[in-house]
């Protein structure tokens, strides 16, 4: 994961739960400026966890790859990253 980065995921939608591809990523809360402090979860050998912040219940999916999760809205890019 070291060579793509760390996945990032908001809950801008409000959804209950978010499926991820990956056990170790960073929750934002909602998207910027709205954020909560950006909180590295780790799930280690859980398949799930929830985020101290927002409460978002994260569950690992493993037919999910990296930074993808169902719904595939709550997936985070920085946009001043990416340009």
């Amino acid at each position: 994961m070291a060579a793509t980065g760390i996945p990032h995921f908001h809950n801008d939608l409000g959804v209950p739960a978010i499926k991820v591809g990956a056990h170790e990523f960073m929750c934002i809360g909602a998207k910027p400026p709205f954020d909560h402090p950006h909180v590295f979860l780790d799930m280690g050998a859980d398949h799930e966890i929830i985020c101290p912040y927002c409460s978002t219940l994260f569950t690992y999916e493993p037919s999910l790859k990296g930074a993808a999760c169902i719904p595939p809205e709550c997936a985070y890019t920085d946009p001043a990253k990416a340009a």
